[in-house]
């Protein structure tokens, strides 16, 4: 006992002491075990994250389709129904803690074998979807485009009605599967609004063209003229300087449109078809026909709104490929002879033996006809923008082409 203390001191108890120094320890234990726990389960966490997915049941990869709007859950469904993935909880869980979950885009994937369940969220969160294209060639007609249309397995639904001719801008166009083919129809007479609202606008006061849609009538006439891409200007002159001066057309596409509404005639002409009053057949009409005859590309219509100073009236085909230009009938005509000479020549045909058609050649075996007998001259035409200028068409007095 110290003095003036006033009473003893009392010392800690031993029994509490040492309570806390057990609760201490306890917890201390247990801190290091949920710890170790918690590394463990991080480093299982990271290597199923980072550890190849299942093999692919087919090929090198997996197709998997994710619906718009679907959840987080769906997604885990659908990749674990097809393959993808092993467990729909880890997939989840990761999505989550990485945050990927609100960053997943629907469409449709090409999962490549064993992808990482990472490598898996990294493609559906950039959306790396597959791409799928659909191609409408330059002078195609609006049934021929829709036949192409019907050929894509991707696409779903039927075109309810062939699409008004020269309606299409003809291109290539990414599709996405599932997406409706008459969606696709309306994307390309979007673009043709659009495009040619803009070609119209930079057009020449050259041009005979006294609107947009005659301007593609005839652009597809061009298209249909001539595949060589230098040639289209020179056509689309000479057709633009006979519809000046009130000469027909004459042009075989516009027979065959008017036969066959778009689609190959895959054969020749026949001579009864040239007086068929079809309403397409230039030989018989003046100016236009009433619609286009295909959809023309970008460089037709071009050429129509902006065609070269010329004039020329008359093609033939050069034996090339291409097309043989004059500005006189009487230069036509030797341009025609000069073909046929080149055509006897591949056929291997004597001198003096009956020259080949003209290009516009009507093949004589209509239904009523027989064939010309061997060694005599087929049936021919005259070739596009072959009329005499001697034979002017009068005036047009409709409202599709009349000479300006």
């Amino acid at each position: 006992m110290r003095k003036g203390s006033g009473g003893p001191i009392k010392g800690p108890r031993p029994q509490r002491a040492a309570k806390r120094s057990g609760l201490t320890a306890g917890l201390l234990a247990a801190s290091a075990t949920f710890s170790v726990f918690l590394i463990a389960l991080l480093v299982w966490g990271w290597s199923v994250y980072y550890a190849p997915g299942p093999t692919a049941r087919q090929g090198d990869s997996t197709i998997v389709t994710l619906a718009s709007g679907s959840g987080v859950s769906a997604i885990a469904a659908t990749l674990k129904s097809e393959g993808v993935i092993r467990s729909t909880d880890m997939f989840k869980a990761a999505a989550t803690l990485t945050g990927a979950d609100r960053r997943l885009r629907a469409g449709e994937y090409l999962v490549p074998s064993k992808s990482s369940l990472r490598a898996v969220l990294k493609l559906l969160t950039d959306g790396r979807v597959v791409r799928h294209y659909v191609t409408i060639p330059e002078g195609w007609s609006s049934a021929q485009a829709v036949d192409i249309l019907n050929r894509q397995a991707v696409l779903t639904g039927a075109v309810a009605t062939t699409p008004a001719e020269g309606s299409l801008w003809p291109d290539t166009y990414e599709v996405s599967r599932g997406e409706t083919r008459e969606a696709v129809v309306l994307r390309m007479q979007r673009a043709m609004a659009d495009n040619l609202s803009q070609l119209w606008a930079a057009r020449s006061p050259s041009t005979v063209a006294r609107t947009p849609q005659e301007a593609v009538t005839l652009a597809s006439i061009v298209e249909k003229e001539t595949g060589i891409a230098a040639e289209r200007p020179r056509v689309a002159a000479a057709l633009s300087n006979r519809i000046r001066i009130g000469m027909r057309l004459e042009s075989d596409p516009t027979i065959i449109y008017g036969i066959t509404k778009g689609r190959p005639l895959g054969r020749g002409i026949r001579q009864s078809e040239l007086q068929a009053d079809t309403g397409y057949n230039t030989y018989l009409i003046d100016g236009l026909p009433p619609t286009p005859i295909a959809n023309p590309g970008v460089d037709a219509i071009k050429a129509v709104l902006n065609p070269p100073r010329s004039t020329e009236l008359f093609f033939v085909a050069d034996g090339s490929g291409g097309h043989a230009f004059a500005s006189t009938y009487d230069q036509h005509l030797a341009n025609v002879a000069r073909w046929r000479e080149i055509e006897r020549l591949k056929a291997g045909l004597p001198p003096g033996a009956a020259p080949p058609a003209a290009p516009g050649t009507v093949a004589p075996a209509a239904v009523s006809e027989s064939p010309a007998p061997a060694g005599q001259a087929v049936i021919t035409m005259q070739a596009p923008g072959s009329l005499t200028p001697s034979r002017p068409a009068q005036r047009p007095t409709g409202s599709s082409a009349a000479p300006r």
